[in-house]
């Protein structure tokens, strides 16, 4: 598609999509972790995940990734869904606040932009460079307005910081390899290579053992279907038909837009300086944004 033609409709409508199902799935995952250890619930998540896509599959017959685009495609599910994921999920067992958790998370678009022009050639402006501190600034008041960031956890904090290292360069390499094919079977794949490891580990260092409850249920049931499919597929999407560094700088609104969320679904309050956060935030991905 040349530089000329018009973006699909959908994609304009993408980043908003994408960022109320991200930030959601925070306080759904918080829900699902009252009733399963971590790696239970990703376990279980990813299992049924792949549940929903094999009948699509035998239907679709889509083109399946081979050789080194199979690679590709599996290493960008493992960075993502396992260590980004993962080790959130364990950074919040492990007693780090979520505060904590966030401000680490937060540098990504900061990160990604440092790495950007030596993994994807892109040139980082001084107009977005300007963007990025300001939504990084909008993010940090965000979460200083829910609570007071302490460090709780010496190996929470270690988990939430490869985390960010997960979800930096997941982006990253998604990328550089190109991307490209059925989101169906590009989804089958990553998420096999995610369960082919949390999986194993879930039953080596877990108590497996599930509440299963109405809202154990409607919580795995929004972290499949809106998570793990809906919001996967658009951020992949926006990373193969943009520049990472402006796609990255969209996990600035996640930590203003989930406490927004979590007012009503958690009981939550969102004092004043969450509202200006997320206002300062609002404005740097937009500069950030801007063509």
């Amino acid at each position: 598609m040349s530089a000329l033609s018009p973006r699909p409709g959908w994609i304009l409508a993408a980043p908003v999509i994408f960022l109320i199902l991200w930030s959601a799935g925070f306080s759904v995952a918080k829900i699902a972790l009252a009733h399963a250890q971590p790696l239970t619930v990703l376990a279980l998540r990813y299992g049924l995940t792949l549940l929903v896509l094999l009948p699509l599959a035998l239907v679709l017959r889509p083109a399946f990734p081979r050789g080194r685009a199979l690679v590709d495609v599996a290493v960008v599910g493992v960075l993502i869904q396992v260590v980004y994921f993962g080790l959130c999920y364990v950074a919040f067992k492990a007693g780090a606040s979520a505060g904590t958790v966030a401000v680490i998370v937060c540098l990504q678009p900061i990160l990604t932009a440092l790495l950007a022009p030596h993994w994807s050639g892109e040139r980082i402006g001084r107009r977005a460079w300007a963007g990025l501190v300001l939504g990084l600034g909008g993010a940090v008041l965000a979460v200083l307005g829910r609570a007071s960031v302490s460090i709780e956890s010496p190996f929470g904090l270690a988990c939430a910081a490869v985390a960010l290292l997960g979800i930096t360069f997941g982006t990253l390499y998604e990328k550089r390899s190109g991307g490209g094919g059925h989101p169906v079977a590009v989804n089958l794949v990553q998420y096999a290579a995610a369960l082919a490891f949390c999986l194993p580990a879930a039953l080596l260092t877990e108590e497996t053992a599930i509440a299963w409850t109405p809202g154990f249920l409607g919580a795995m049931a929004y972290l499949v279907l809106g998570n793990s499919l809906l919001a996967m597929s658009l951020l992949l999407a926006m990373i193969r038909r943009g520049q990472v560094s402006r796609v990255a700088s969209l996990f600035y609104l996640v930590p203003p837009l989930s406490a927004l969320i979590a007012w009503p679904l958690l009981g939550e309050a969102v004092p004043p300086l969450t509202w200006a956060g997320m206002g300062l935030a609002a404005a740097g991905v937009a500069l950030v944004a801007r063509r």
